[in-house]
């Protein structure tokens, strides 16, 4: 693949420099070194050290990845909702783990995502899973299509630049329309799965706000401004407001929804290929929606 940039800075330096401030990590720039790419100025390659004087061409030529085979193939299908050279984001349903873990079978969406590269015939057969969900949560999952993107990802992620937006049907009433859960999660003594509130967890921050009251539930909009595993579920649990139908934290059952009721609906990030905010929405599943609307229908 192939990404160039002009030179437009007026003072002397190297052409590492230059990528690195457009987001070129150094293991990248190994892998260009030592696994058959290429950096060129002005289509004439050069070393990473070239000193570039202003109003060059650079660009960067990054070899194929080869996928392993630790990771299988699958031929079930996946839902599509944005795609172009670099991002693929997927809708991911409910009952479908985000990547193979012990005694989970091969047909994750990680195993998916790769049959659908291997179908389409893309050089770049590594499957790059950036952002993640719980395998009984619904919606938006990203995936990089090279290490490149990879990489600009992560460092949104680690600088909380990503804007991930969750809908929750939370059990109770929630005493405030807007409101944040800041506790530390950590891992539960007894439990390799579950997560807990804890002293000596990591920095936790959670904002909500209620888009609707139900009876003996509210649906609300959630958005993670960190990422830990089972965020949401915890924070709620731990508030008194467990998730409607999630069994492992306490969340009392529903007829209309046999999982937890939560769904990633939006994501948003800056895609400095496009140079644009890139936003992405994954329609209500059709549990949630049932288990809303026939709650609404109760009211009247």
């Amino acid at each position: 693949m192939r990404f160039t940039w002009t030179n437009s800075a007026t003072t002397p330096m190297k052409v590492k420099t230059l990528l690195s401030e457009h987001g070129v990590t150094r293991s990248l720039l190994k892998k260009v070194k030592f696994h058959g790419g290429a950096i060129l100025v002005n289509e004439v390659p050069v070393l990473a050290i070239h000193m570039l004087t202003g109003g060059e061409q650079v660009t960067m030529v990054t070899p194929d990845e080869i996928g392993n085979d630790h990771l299988g193939v699958s031929s079930l299908p996946i839902t599509i909702l944005y795609e172009d050279r670099d991002y693929l984001i997927v809708n991911k349903p409910a009952g479908v783990a985000s990547v193979p873990a012990h005694r989970l079978p091969e047909n994750t969406l990680a195993n998916r995502v790769k049959g659908y590269y291997r179908a389409q015939h893309y050089p770049n057969e590594v499957v790059h899973i950036t952002t993640r969900l719980d395998r009984d949560t619904s919606g938006i999952v990203l995936f990089a299509k090279h290490h490149f993107a990879h990489s600009i990802i992560d460092h949104q992620l680690k600088e909380h630049a990503m804007r991930k937006m969750y809908l929750a049907v939370v059990s109770g009433q929630l005493a405030a329309d807007h409101g944040w859960l800041d506790q530390p999660i950590g891992r539960a003594a007894d439990s390799f799965i579950k997560r807990t509130v804890t002293p000596d967890g990591r920095a936790s921050l959670t904002e909500y706000w209620v888009v609707k009251r139900l009876p003996e539930m509210a649906v609300v909009r959630v958005r993670l401004h960190t990422g830990r595993t089972h965020q949401i579920r915890v924070h709620f649990a731990a508030a008194g407001h467990p998730l409607i139908g999630d069994q492992l934290y306490g969340g009392p059952t529903n007829p209309a929804i046999d999982r937890q009721a939560l769904h990633c609906m939006q994501l948003q990030f800056y895609d400095p290929f496009i140079e644009q905010d890139l936003t992405t929405f994954a329609p209500l599943p059709a549990d949630l929606a049932q288990l809303i609307n026939a709650k609404t229908a109760e009211q009247f």
